[in-house]
């Protein structure tokens, strides 16, 4: 069979198979959206926390939890990690239902906010805005609360190796939030995009919790870690605000978004590499904050600092 005949049997079966991957995932959706949002969000936890807990992963999560909070006993540790299983769970089965959630119900599935009142005041303003959160409790619904508010953000995602699966999660998170922004792939061209976006007077949300080997090193739970400087940089740059936030789990599918005041750069608002790190350094420490105050809700699973920390 010629060469080329034999790359092109090779795509189609590429193909095949990430289109049955597609068909599997849509399936799976349907089926969470036949559960109620608190169905859902239990079964999802069940499962990933008897499969997760299992996975060679939660080794690196129980060194985590070492290097950062070393008085955890081993028992303590392994609580929190079968907790972090849970909560991803939790947040996979309430994805298809966080359209349906309604803000401040008496009971039961729905989420309520702390701190409005920073949202509505920068909802009535025009500029730039940068958005701050973490991978803590269900990050998703923090772009579709916050657009609640009337300030919708764009964001960066992780686009899937699939692309079929890739456009069926941007169009659930499309649908989610109710408006269709501008979402920036990771890396050197979404962050040309990203400025470019913010230049126009846009917004753009960030998770800064996760290790970038570009970054910048600064302190995370008193240890070196190389970290995203993208949003001290872009708001030295645009001198606009950074609102920082998180969305807390209070039960299956019961949300709390927490937004606190705006960061205070006034005191180094220069566009220069140190300021850049005093910056990023209080943003790093806002996220360790969060994340002490219910580590069973932090996504624990990667390596954080150094990789000689781990061996």
């Amino acid at each position: 069979m010629p060469i080329f005949n034999l790359k092109k049997a090779s795509q189609s079966f590429h193909h095949f198979l990430q289109y049955n991957e597609y068909i599997l995932a849509k399936g799976c959706l349907s089926l969470l959206r036949c559960l109620s949002p608190e169905q859902s969000s239990n079964l999802g936890g069940i499962l990933c926390k008897i499969i997760g807990t299992k996975l060679p992963v939660s080794r690196i999560a129980d060194r985590n939890l070492q290097l950062a909070i070393p008085e955890l006993t081993k028992a303590q540790r392994q609580h929190i990690i079968s907790k972090v299983w849970e909560n991803l769970g939790r947040t996979v089965g309430e994805f298809p239902h966080l359209a349906t959630l309604t803000l401040n119900p008496p009971k039961g599935p729905g989420w309520e906010v702390v701190g409005s009142e920073y949202l509505i005041e920068q909802s009535k303003k025009s500029g730039p805005v940068l958005f701050v959160s973490g991978h803590i409790g269900n990050w998703e619904m923090l772009p579709p609360a916050v657009a609640k508010f009337g300030v919708p953000f764009s964001s960066f995602f992780r686009a899937a190796s699939n692309p079929y699966v890739n456009d069926l999660i941007l169009q659930l998170r499309y649908e989610t939030m109710g408006y269709e922004v501008p979402m920036f792939p990771k890396g050197a061209k979404g962050a040309r995009q990203a400025l470019k976006h913010l230049l126009s007077g846009q917004r753009l949300g960030v998770l800064s919790d996760q290790k970038m080997n570009d970054g910048i090193k600064v302190q995370f739970f008193g240890k070196p870690a190389m970290t995203a400087s993208a949003v001290a940089s872009l708001a030295l740059k645009l001198q606009c605000p950074i609102i920082p936030g998180y969305v807390k789990r209070i039960g299956p599918a019961r949300l709390r978004m927490i937004v606190e005041p705006p960061i205070d750069y006034s005191e180094f608002s220069q566009n220069t590499p140190e300021n850049i790190q005093k910056l990023t350094q209080i943003i790093n420490d806002i996220l360790e904050k969060w994340i002490r105050q219910q580590p069973e809700q932090w996504l624990w699973l990667h390596k954080r600092w150094p990789k000689e920390l781990y061996s």
